[in-house]
């Protein structure tokens, strides 16, 4: 399948649009029981439940759509098939809450390990994105490979200090909050290692 672009607001909403409705359902649901096949489940396992087959479904359409999909969307689809499926099947919230934290150990495990290689694996995946100098490449990556570090730690101290509900707020929204501060705090590395396209 080639490669084919879409809007960049539909990409958004394909992408953040799983999180939301998460939130919006565990929000709705967090305070009830559900008997089901003799088991009774909290409405956090239950927002779980729905929220594996919504995010299958829009990164699915994102391929449909676009021809392709990152590693990064796939590997995320497959954590939270499998860390989600964990917390379902042992009716345990802790397996889906440790996801964030093992995703983003992988990505700044991955990151740092190109860094020690002296190459930018992120340049790989956003260099159509930022055209950038190399060495503004390796600085950024390094910076990110701390970044992802800094938010796995957060998250195992955010998940087993904190409520339910604290968690579920930091997911949605301290996160992504989170990545666009660091992103918005890579100004200066952007403007000082930008490559000007040629016209």
């Amino acid at each position: 399948m080639t490669d084919k672009k879409i809007s960049p607001i539909l990409k958004l909403v394909l992408e953040i649009g799983p999180v939301i409705l998460f939130f919006v359902t565990y929000t709705k649901i967090k305070d009830r029981q559900f008997d089901l096949f003799g088991q009774s489940y909290e409405g956090f396992i239950i927002a779980t439940a729905a929220f594996i087959p919504i995010l299958l479904i829009s990164t699915g359409l994102v391929w449909y759509l676009t021809g392709k999909l990152s590693k990064m969307q796939l590997m995320t689809a497959v954590l939270v098939v499998v860390f989600g499926g964990m917390s379902i099947w042992f009716n345990d919230d802790r397996f889906f809450k440790m996801k964030p934290t093992i995703i983003y150990l992988l990505f700044g495990g991955v990151l740092g390990f190109g860094v020690m290689r002296g190459k930018s694996y992120l340049r790989a995946v956003m260099e159509e994105m930022m055209p950038l100098q190399q060495e503004g490449w390796m600085k950024l990556t390094k910076r990110l490979a701390l970044f992802f570090l800094a938010l796995a730690i957060t998250n195992e101290v955010v998940w087993r200090t904190m409520s339910t509900d604290a968690w579920v707020n930091f997911k949605t929204f301290g996160l992504s909050a989170a990545v666009f501060v660091f992103f918005m705090a890579q100004g200066r590395l952007f403007s000082k290692y930008s490559v000007e396209e040629e016209s």
